[in-house]
Parts: C-alpha cells; sequence; structure tokens
C-alpha cells in the first residue's frame, strides 16, 4: 500500500529555477504549496550514483532530513540512442563550465558527438525522469516517467530549459521549446511521473 502526502508544503529538493517553475505549475491544480531547497538556503548534496533513482533518492532523503517536510527529489535527463543512452544521468554534467552551466554549448556537444557517430536521421531518443517522494522517518515512493522523441539540428524555441530546444517529442513537429508551458507540462516525462505520483499519493 502506498503511503499517502499528509502535508500541506511539498519540499522540492532542487535549485533549478526552471525545474522549479515547472513543478510548481504541474502541483498547482492539487493546492499543495511548493516550495524548494534553493528558497530555503539547503546546500546542493553531491550527487554521486549513476542511477536517475540513486540522485533522485540523495536530494529527496538529504531534504526532507534537513526540514522535517515530505520532500521530492527529481532526477531527469536525455538519452540518445546513437550515444549508447549518453549523457543520460549525466546530462547536466555536459553543460558545466567554470562559469556555470551552458545548455547551448551542451547541445552542440550532443550534435557533434552524434556527428561523429555517423548515425542518419531522425536520431532517436527519449528524456527520463525518476521522482522520489520522501518522508523525514525514511519512507520513499518511487515514479518514473519518459518521453519519447527525436533530436534536432539546429536548434528551435526559447521556452523550457536544458535540451528542451534540441528536442521534438514523438507525434510533434515542434520542439519542447516551442511549446508553451501548458502544452509541454501535459506530455513531458516530469509530466507523467507526477501524474503517476498524483494518482497514488494524492488523490
Amino acid at each position: 500500500m502506498m503511503r499517502r502526502f499528509d502535508g500541506d508544503k511539498l519540499l522540492i529538493a532542487t535549485h533549478n529555477a526552471g525545474k522549479l517553475e515547472e513543478m510548481q505549475a504541474l502541483f498547482a491544480p492539487s493546492g499543495v504549496a511548493v516550495v524548494s531547497s534553493g528558497m530555503l538556503g539547503l546546500p546542493e548534496p553531491e550527487e554521486t550514483e549513476s542511477t536517475f533513482l540513486g540522485n533522485a533518492r540523495i536530494k529527496a532523503h538529504s531534504a526532507a532530513r534537513a526540514t522535517g517536510l515530505i520532500a521530492l527529489g527529481d532526477d531527469s535527463g536525455l538519452e540518445v540512442d546513437a550515444l549508447g543512452g549518453e549523457p543520460g544521468v549525466y546530462t547536466a554534467n555536459w553543460a558545466e563550465t567554470p562559469e556555470g552551466r551552458d545548455f547551448a554549448m551542451a547541445m552542440d556537444k550532443v550534435h557533434q558527438a552524434i556527428l561523429a557517430t555517423g548515425t542518419a536521421e531522425p536520431w532517436r531518443g527519449r528524456f527520463r525522469c525518476t521522482l522520489v517522494l520522501a518522508w523525514p522517518d525514511g519512507h520513499e515512493e518511487v515514479f518514473e516517467g519518459a518521453a519519447e522523441g527525436r533530436l534536432i539540428w539546429p536548434v528551435r524555441g526559447v521556452q523550457g530549459h536544458g535540451f528542451d530546444p534540441m528536442f521534438v517529442p514523438e507525434g510533434e513537429q515542434r520542439t519542447f521549446a516551442e511549446m508553451p508551458h501548458d502544452e509541454k507540462n501535459r506530455i513531458s516525462h516530469r509530466a507523467r511521473a507526477i501524474s503517476a505520483l498524483m494518482a497514488h499519493c494524492f488523490t
């Protein structure tokens, strides 16, 4: 039996403003107040695992322990078939620079890596998301979501964040970055994982 969310405030274990904005929109219908680790000034835990689940667990449990709130940890990334699933769990690392994350550079890096394999288009891939809802007593519930699609070049669109300008979801001609937020939030990997979470823990 899955444990139900019984608090009035949910802590999103992230310092990523784009991810927080997406989460706030997705949780708005539930009426639950949403705060983030960044808003509370919590330190960012080191993500030392090699799986989405492992890193989501680190974020969720460290935030729940530190605050006494039920915390939601999210780890997500882009898997490119031509690259054997990379960048995958290391998606954010591909954007790291001494001055911070540069996703324009990261998208170019992914494009160059795909070209180096000689793979013909369409370049298949997916965004994957793993959520861990953690209670201060150590209990957790796990949910996953994926959005299948293809990678394009040159990139298109200015909405969204991360690799959104490079990704066209299945059945679409527009990239995630060309879609209004509410449209993307109905079909994204994160939306699908949160939909499962809401169905089991919130309704």
